[in-house]
């Protein structure tokens, strides 16, 4: 089908699924938003979708005139630094691609990296971050309040990696957040003997269909941070819980830069002291190892450190450079871990910057889930995730994350036997001299075609995974979310862009080949999840999501990121069953 069609269609089913919304919008309240007779809810500059059915409640508590103001006025303030920032990264890029250039540390900022700053000191209940539990979308109830109910540090509270932001989800999860904190969600303990919520908001790429401010979407960072700060941040402070957040995909100091302002407005607006508010910038792109320093001075009033993603940062180098043939990323399930050269030396840096700026640098988070029944393979996994992390807490790493509940207790007693104390800053790592070589340098190895299979499957389950509104599932024995997603596409496409040759037989990577290894992976759902497997629309949906899949890795020029690609340009509010591809 021709793209302009493509557009046109996809364009006519968001308007038919826009109208259903509006056409069961319920009247409002007294004292609620004005509700205009196509119902649209809309306050001069700003404009609101009608709440999804069965969360009127959740949205009436959220969306209050003065919540939505709030947000709105934020977005006023800083929808053109955000602008300016996404346009930043567009240059960047071309200028890499045009110069051919590899990124270096700057020489600008000498005064920030050989001075004597310091980052703000954290709060009590963030002095000790040993281990986190992960990929915690809010939207699960029932998973939120088990890790509510749990022994961790803290949650990472997400509404990124491990969460779909459909409007449902959304609001499902703002509310969640709201109930926990307001003590509403039975058989949790009260928010300041829960674990903390470390709230992850969307990324920067990310935005908000439903809420329009001066006629233009809200970038999604700011309608989640906005939601949660106003809701939510005064009895977390007075509970000695919070604000806390997590900041993905930050790409350079600018960008921090521009958090900071916007917590600074944030706290200013609600009246809270300035830098209450504590974030954890995931260093999960290549450009933004360059510049962790400044990064961590730009933020040194509201940090809580910096922390380490695998799978994000990995593939953040095919986003960056994957033209280039020698930056083709091995098979990652046989030669890329973090005792490779190139990760090893960004841990290294990570734990070095922090540690000499008297802030945390935390891990990334152990993906493997634990059998039902304890027994030798139930015990093979809790050891396999034990010797993983035992290396970072060596390294002089001050926690890390986890997915399975269950792994919390053999990590704390990991913790406990061999770095008792709160965290390990006084690891200093003066052995650590990293040239920008030493994050550049590409593993050695070549792909197999079991990888390039494991591949396929995890990023068609991805995007099946979105159609159904969940940001992450299980697979294989591990969790699986974008993160995985994103590496796992960015890999194929580069593998058929330099036409890369499988270890097996030397048979080199096409699209022919990708397309029938597609093939084979729909007509074989024996390793499905079952409780998919057995759905009356799931093997329709699954085909879907493979066309998805074969439009992302068969692009000329590489799609940024996955989920955006899927919140834009296969906009995931439209019915699901239009796909522009059909398998052969």
């Amino acid at each position: 089908m021709m793209a302009g069609k493509q557009t046109e269609r996809n364009g006519g089913d968001r308007l038919k699924v826009i109208s259903n919304h509006l056409s069961s919008c319920k009247s409002r309240k007294p004292g609620s938003l004005p509700v205009h007779g196509n119902g649209i809810i809309s306050n001069g500059d700003v404009e609101l979708a009608p709440p999804p059915t069965g969360l009127e409640k959740a949205y009436s508590t959220l969306l209050t005139p003065a919540a939505t103001r709030f947000v709105a006025d934020m977005v006023l303030e800083f929808d053109s630094k955000v602008d300016e920032i996404l346009r930043e990264r567009t240059q960047k890029k071309l200028e890499l691609d045009r110069w051919n250039t590899l990124p270096d540390f700057r020489t600008d900022t000498l005064h920030i990296q050989q001075g004597s700053w310091t980052v703000d000191p954290v709060p009590r209940r963030l002095i000790n971050r040993h281990v986190d539990l992960g990929d915690v979308s809010p939207s699960n109830t029932q998973h939120f309040t088990r890790a509510l109910q749990s022994p961790a540090q803290g949650i990472q509270t997400d509404f990124d990696d491990g969460h779909c932001p459909n409007w449902h989800t959304q609001l499902q999860g703002l509310y969640n957040v709201y109930r926990a904190v307001h003590g509403m969600i039975p058989g949790t303990p009260p928010i300041q003997d829960a674990p903390v919520l470390m709230l992850r908001p969307r990324a920067w790429n990310m935005v908000e269909h439903n809420m329009l401010v001066n006629g233009k979407e809200t970038p999604g960072p700011l309608f989640d941070f906005g939601l949660l700060m106003f809701h939510n941040a005064r009895i977390l402070l007075d509970k000695e819980s919070g604000p806390f957040f997590y900041l993905s995909k930050v790409e350079g100091y600018r960008e921090a830069r521009l958090w900071d302002k916007i917590f600074t407005w944030a706290e200013v607006k609600l009246g809270l002291p300035l830098g209450c508010v504590k974030a954890t910038v995931l260093i999960e792109n290549v450009l933004a190892s360059f510049e962790m320093q400044e990064i961590l001075y730009e933020l040194r009033r509201h940090s809580a450190g910096l922390n380490c993603g695998l799978w994000d940062y990995s593939a953040s180098f095919v986003n960056k450079f994957g033209h280039r043939t020698d930056f083709v990323l091995p098979d990652r399930h046989k030669y890329v871990n973090m005792e490779r050269h190139f990760l090893k030396s960004y841990l290294a840096l990570t734990i070095k910057t922090c540690h000499q700026r008297g802030c945390h640098a935390t891990g990334g988070m152990i993906a493997l889930t634990l059998p039902s029944h304890k027994g030798p393979e139930y015990n093979a996994v809790v050891e396999k995730a034990c010797r993983s992390k035992l290396s970072e807490i060596k390294a002089g790493a001050d926690g890390f994350m986890v997915y399975d509940l269950g792994l919390l207790q053999p990590m704390l007693q990991l913790w406990a036997k061999f770095a008792p104390s709160p965290n390990q800053h006084s690891v200093l790592r003066h052995d650590v001299s990293i040239a920008a070589k030493d994050l550049l340098v590409m593993p050695s190895g070549g792909v197999t075609l079991s990888g390039l299979k494991t591949n396929i499957a995890v990023g068609i389950l991805f995007v099946e995974s979105w159609l159904r509104g969940k940001g992450h599932f299980i697979f294989n024995g591990s969790v699986e979310d974008s993160a995985t997603a994103e590496i796992s596409r960015s890999q194929v496409w580069q593998w058929i862009r330099h036409g890369t040759r499988l270890e097996d037989n030397n048979q080199p990577v096409t699209r022919q080949l990708v397309v029938s290894l597609v093939i084979s992976f729909l007509a074989d759902q024996a390793g499905l999840p079952k409780h998919l497997s057995g759905e009356r629309d799931f093997a329709r949906r699954l085909k879907v999501a493979a066309n998805v899949f074969l439009q992302l890795v068969t692009k000329r020029d590489f799609p940024a990121f996955i989920t955006t690609y899927l919140n834009l340009e296969n906009t995931f509010l439209t019915s699901p069953w239009h796909a522009s591809l059909s398998l052969a």
